[in-house]
């Protein structure tokens, strides 16, 4: 496809929407997205979930990117885990053979 009928096609959508939704019936269909918040982790969910999946602090440090010293604040309870390491904590809570699926270090 051209770029000028790429372009075309994109403003062709773009009005298509906005029409949609001056529209006092919309045709278009809609997707409603909802994000789970991420969860706080205390230190001993931390290691608990480190202990779970029988890596080392500075194993643990190396799957999730982060220092060693990192994860010992964290273990502390000094620091607390945000953003991806939040999330990335949460599904290896809920998912038990993440490591495994996701195998970043390998456990020799």
């Amino acid at each position: 496809m051209s770029n000028k009928k790429a372009y075309k096609s994109i403003i062709a959508g773009l009005n298509e929407a906005i029409i949609d939704a001056k529209s006092s019936t919309p045709s278009l269909k809609r997707n409603k997205v909802t994000i789970e918040p991420l969860k706080t982790f205390n230190a001993d969910e931390i290691k608990c979930i480190r202990n779970s999946i029988g890596m080392s602090q500075c194993c643990f440090a190396s799957y999730m990117g982060v220092s060693e010293k990192t994860v010992e604040a964290w273990e502390a309870g000094t620091n607390h885990p945000s953003g991806s390491a939040s999330r990335i904590l949460q599904m290896m809570e809920m998912d038990k053979d993440f490591v495994k699926k996701y195998p970043f270090v390998s456990l020799v």
